[in-house]
């Protein structure tokens, strides 16, 4: 795995609404929901929202082990997971190549813009992936993510990097098939964010960070973002050209070359530089896609 020596304050959702920060070796977690009485179901929220000063509890003595606490994602609902699609080179060709990957018809952002995630598939790390039909291919990718901080409308990409909060990991997990992108993207557990949050102020170069896939040990993904062909800034100015990006809204920014199939009983280790690095774990449902019965209701 790239391994990182920065340190940053890292933001993390656990346990029932509990928002904590976690210690340099990311071993332990500093408890922050009592510290500053956050009561919402949103603690991340809730800080971005608020006025707070979190400075003098870095150091303080941890309150959890983070093996011990069940981590969430960041923001448990957003109100939108924008994704940006097909966003480096190299995963353009081998998606051009694999028709299992796009169909009959691949494009980026230029060409149609963004796509929408349900907010419902949205999971922490220590959930898990579902695949929901044991007959379908179902692949992972590694994106680096990004928390919204107010309300942006209409905004330039130079001024885009002012409202990102902190960046994360997502695990944009997709069905092939023929179904609209937005469909077979929403699956529930289909978008795994976290562990963490790295605050904007303690990344140096969101567009230099190197991130890593490995599938059961295996590296599958290796990739830097300054190899994106919209970079983060891009993504954010296109997307608040169609709606108001609210605080908590995830945006994602695309995957690259190495995508691969899921099975039950595999492993994904996700890493970005700088940001942090998760384990998850993928199970299977019982059902089969070709046996579904999917019948017209109500009254002719």
């Amino acid at each position: 795995m790239v391994s990182s020596d920065n340190r940053s304050m890292r933001f993390v959702h656990y346990d029932e609404n509990q928002l904590g920060l976690l210690t340099n070796d990311g071993s332990g977690i500093i408890d922050l929901t009592d510290r500053l009485a956050l009561d919402g179901e949103e603690p991340l929220i809730e800080y971005i929202e608020g006025d707070y000063n979190v400075s003098e509890y870095a150091d303080v003595e941890p309150d959890h082990d983070i093996r011990e606490v069940n981590i969430r994602s960041p923001v448990g609902r957003p109100g939108k997971v924008i994704a940006a699609p097909l966003n480096y080179e190299n995963h353009i060709e081998e998606a051009i190549s694999d028709r299992d990957i796009t169909t009959k018809e691949w494009f980026s952002i230029k060409d149609k813009g963004y796509f929408l995630k349900a907010p419902s598939s949205v999971v922490g790390p220590d959930h898990g992936i579902e695949l929901p039909f044991k007959d379908r291919r179902t692949d992972h990718e590694i994106e680096l993510a990004f928390i919204m901080e107010g309300d942006v409308k209409d905004v330039p990409a130079e001024e885009a990097w002012d409202h990102i909060f902190g960046y994360t990991i997502l695990l944009d997990i997709s069905l092939r098939g023929d179904q609209d992108r937005s469909n077979r993207k929403s699956y529930d557990t289909f978008t795994v964010i976290g562990p963490c949050v790295t605050t904007a102020d303690d990344i140096d170069d969101p567009q230099d960070l190197q991130m890593e896939l490995q599938l059961n040990g295996e590296r599958r993904q290796y990739e830097n973002t300054g190899d994106m062909v919209y970079t983060c800034a891009d993504v954010v100015q296109y997307a608040s050209l169609g709606a108001t990006l609210e605080t908590g809204d995830v945006i994602t920014t695309g995957t690259p070359e190495g995508v691969s199939e899921l099975s039950a009983g595999d492993t994904i280790e996700a890493q970005i530089e700088s940001v942090g690095d998760m384990t998850v774990d993928v199970t299977e449902r019982d059902v089969s896609y070709a046996e579904a019965d999917v019948q017209k209701g109500g009254q002719e």
